[in-house]
Formats: structure tokens, sequence, C-alpha cells
């Protein structure tokens, strides 16, 4: 357990790095050696739900050597309830986007692989890191994989794709970046101790250590780089783009993981780090994700495309997430947590369905489809489900993470509760509108006629999305009872 962490984090870079040494002919090998090590980085994971204390409060599975100690910078690893189940997501879904790009991913294999896998290390570093130095290299490192990803095995506009998406998340990164180096500079010596880049005591200082104006500009520099990764309205223009270009299992892990860096650095840095800032930013950051929340549904009832439909639906869906980590009380922030799981978990899942028939069709518009339960029942029974767990459906995961947040709301402003509650309306729309019009009516488009069902990848694909998604919906007791003292953790700061 001593480097539990490590391994985990590790064993895809390991794969990655074997992968170079493997002939670019040689699929069979390729997809085996990148399956075998996102495999390895899930099983190792799992220990880290099974050996978590759960009334823990504090970083468990710490590691913590020296690098470079004379600028106060450590090699530290550690999770607590927060990043314990973002780890076991990225580990958990990386899975079956590799396996499910089997067969559809077939130009330039190994490298697409390569970067999958650099990909996963870059994501479990941000949500281990107890280092802002170390966080900031893992930071910057998967923005590397997931411009190649989306720039080469991409859409017919990929290249514009990527580069908004590389720029966007450049600029907030270097302003964040400033902010950092001023911590390091300003936030320890202040206190009366030594310069350090170690979160945990940046954490308990950093709040006494600076008086409002400068904890607001930090604030306000961590904030936009978080803000564009949610993504945030009005910083939300890159994703569609993105997500339509991106290969299938691009969409999914971007989805899936990848937004979800910025909720979690708002609520492991911007609101630790600078709680008086926070309070003072509360108003701004919930009409913002107010405001996303209505807007992301209302553009997602017009979209034509499948896939843009489902990217504008994070836009919704993310604002809930932000809605209830800025309530700063605990059923809101729990619950922010939690749909930052289950919005992984559906979200991806729905790209899944999206890439299914567009492998088939080779088109994702809605009108190009209509009566696909007789031809693909199958597939309609998944994507029944996972539509109704992404509008939130009591019984499934969705529905337990929404009302945590909109209990939260409502106890700290019922006016930005009553608002948000129509994106709860308006998912009911768009999600139920798509599904009657891509499943049922008549077959008229004679190319539907010969669709085939699920096949036994897609099935391994699905099953695994399923079972979470219920799991939670009908029993989330083990999620929350692990999520809550950490969260209890950040209130406590707050005051």
């Amino acid at each position: 357990m001593d480097n539990l962490l490590s391994l985990v984090v590790f064993l895809p870079l390991a794969g990655a790095v074997l992968l170079i040494f493997v002939p670019r002919g040689n699929q069979s090998l390729i997809k085996g050696i990148a399956l075998t090590a996102a495999l390895a980085a899930f099983t190792a994971s799992l220990p880290l739900y099974f050996n978590f204390e759960i009334a823990n409060p504090n970083m468990q599975f710490i590691e913590r050597y020296q690098w470079l100690p004379d600028l106060g910078i450590t090699y530290s690893l550690g999770i607590d309830g927060i990043s314990l189940f973002l780890v076991l997501l990225t580990t958990f879904i990386t899975v079956p986007c590799i396996y499910g790009s089997f067969g559809v991913i077939k130009d330039k294999l190994k490298g697409y692989m390569f970067s999958f896998l650099l990909l996963e290390t870059g994501m479990l570093g941000v949500f281990c890191s107890l280092d802002l130095f170390l966080f900031y290299i893992f930071w910057e490192a998967m923005l590397i994989p997931m411009y190649f990803i989306i720039g080469i095995w991409g859409g017919p506009r990929r290249i514009y794709a990527a580069l908004k998406f590389f720029i966007y998340t450049m600029v907030g990164s270097v302003l964040m970046l400033v902010a950092i180096i001023y911590l390091y500079l300003h936030g320890m010596d202040s206190a009366g101790g030594g310069r350090t880049f170690d979160i945990l005591l940046l954490m308990e200082n950093a709040p006494h250590s600076f008086p409002l104006a400068a904890q607001m500009y930090m604030f306000a520099a961590f904030a936009l780089a978080f803000a564009i990764k949610v993504p945030m309205f009005p910083f939300h223009t890159w994703l569609p783009d993105a997500h339509v270009e991106a290969p299938t299992a691009g969409s999914v892990i971007l989805a899936g993981v990848l937004l979800k860096m910025g909720t979690y650095g708002f609520i492991r840095f911007c609101i630790p780090f600078f709680p008086a800032a926070a309070k003072e930013f509360v108003p701004l950051i919930s009409i913002l994700a107010v405001i996303g929340i209505v807007y992301g549904a209302m553009v997602s009832v017009i979209q034509k495309d499948l896939k843009k439909l489902v990217a504008y639906s994070s836009v919704s869906h993310l604002g809930f997430v932000m809605l209830g980590l800025f309530a700063f009380n605990s059923p809101g922030m729990v619950g922010g947590v939690l749909q930052m799981i289950n919005h992984g978990l559906s979200t991806g899942a729905l790209f899944f369905l999206v890439g299914v028939i567009y492998e088939r069709r080779h088109t994702r518009m809605i009108a190009d489809f209509g009566g696909l339960a007789k031809i693909m029942p199958m597939y309609w029974t998944v994507f029944m489900i996972v539509t109704l767990s992404s509008l939130g459906l009591p019984g499934l995961n969705g529905f337990v993470g929404e009302f945590l947040i909109l209990l939260g709301a409502f106890q700290s402003n019922q006016v930005y509760a009553i608002i948000s509650a129509s994106g709860v309306i308006l998912a009911a729309v768009y999600l139920l509108w798509m599904f009657r019009r891509a499943m049922y009516g008549k077959v008229e488009n004679p190319a539907n006629e010969k669709l085939s069902d699920l096949n036994l990848r897609e099935w391994l694909v699905f099953i695994p999305l399923v079972i979470p998604i219920v799991w939670i919906g009908i029993y989330p007791y083990p999620f929350l009872v692990r999520i809550g003292p950490a969260v209890e953790k950040v209130i406590a700061l707050l005051h």
C-alpha cells in the first residue's frame, strides 16, 4: 500500500513506453499491451476503494519524497473521499475507451494507444497530486495527448477543434501558473514558514496569509483555468467543437474525466485556498452556473446532430455540479461531487451509443434515423437506460446527484434553485424528444433496415457502464459515506 498510488498513476505510462518498441504493423500486440495496461491500472486502483478509511476526512495512501528540496518541491501523492472516485472513474472508463476503439481506429493505431495511455497518467496525476508543482506538470501533460487525439483521429474540422481546445486551455493554465508562483513566493513567508508547493500546508496557511484583495486576484486566476475546463458559460464554446470532431473514445474520455478536472479544481484549490474570496464570488459563480444550466439545455433542444446535443447537455449538467459546489453546504457539495461521477458514466455511455450508429451509418443527424427500436432492440434497451439516467429518473444515478444539488441550492438560495430546476424539465424535453425521433416511428430510410444490433465487443463496453448507473441509483450509500467526510472538511475550512 505504501506506493499504491504511484503504481496506479504510472502503470498506463509503463504501457505507453512498451508500445514504443512494438512494430507499427503488429496491431494485435499494440491492442493487447494498451488494454492490459488499462486493465492493470484499474485493477491496481480497486484496493483504494476497499482499503479506504470511511470516517477519515484526511488524505490517505500518502506518498511523499523529496524532489527539489531547495525549492520546496516534493513528489507527493494522496487521495481523500473527493478524489477517490475520480481516480476510480478514470481507471474504469479508460478500459472501455481503449477496448471500444478496437476495429474503429485503424490508422496510426500505435500513436493513438500511446496518446490514450499517456492521457490516463496525466489525468490520474492531477487527481492524486499533493504538490502544486507536480499538479501543474500533470495538468499540462494531459493537454498534449488530448490535442493529438482530436487533431489526428478526429473529424473533418479536427485541426480547428484541436487548436481551439489547446488555446483555451493554455490561456487559463498560464494565469493559474502566475497565481501558483505568487502563492509560492508569499504564502508561507507571511505565515512564518519556508516556501513550499505542498498543497496541504498551503491549504492550512493560505487563508490566513493573504488579505481579501490578494485572495480575490488569485481565486480569479485559478477559477478562470478551471472554468474553461469545466466548461462554464461563457467559456464553453470550445467544447461542442472538440466533442463533434473527436473520435468516439476521445469524446467519452473528454466528457467522462477531463471536464471533471475543472470542477475538481474548484473544490480542491479555489475554495479551501481562498475561502474569503470564494464567498465573495458565490453570486457570480452561481449565476453563471444557472445560466449554463438553462442555456445548455435550451441549445440542446434545437440540435440536429446527436453528438452536439450530448455535448451541449454537458454544459447544462456541469452547471448543476458548480451550483452544488458553491452552495457551501453538505447536501449541495456532496451532490456536486457525486454528480461528477454520474455525468462521467451517463454522458460517456451516450457518446458510445452515438458512436455505435455512426460507425454503421456514418451520420449523426437525428433526422436520418427513426424506428431503430424495431431494428436494434438491444441497442434501444441500453439507449433507454442511459437516457433516463441522464435526465435524472429516480432509481438511476442521475437522480441522486441532482436531488442533493437542488436540496443544497434551496438551502443556500431559493431563487437559484427554482431557476435551475427548470433545467431538469428541459433535460427531459431534449432527451426524450431525441429518443423518440431516433427510436420510434416508421423506418423511412432504407439504409436503416439493414442495421445490425449490438455485437459482443459493444456489449462488453456497455455492460460495465450500465452496472454503476443502476447501482448508484439504487444504493448510493457507499459513495456518499466516503465523499461526505472530505466535503465536511472543506466546509469547515470555509469557516
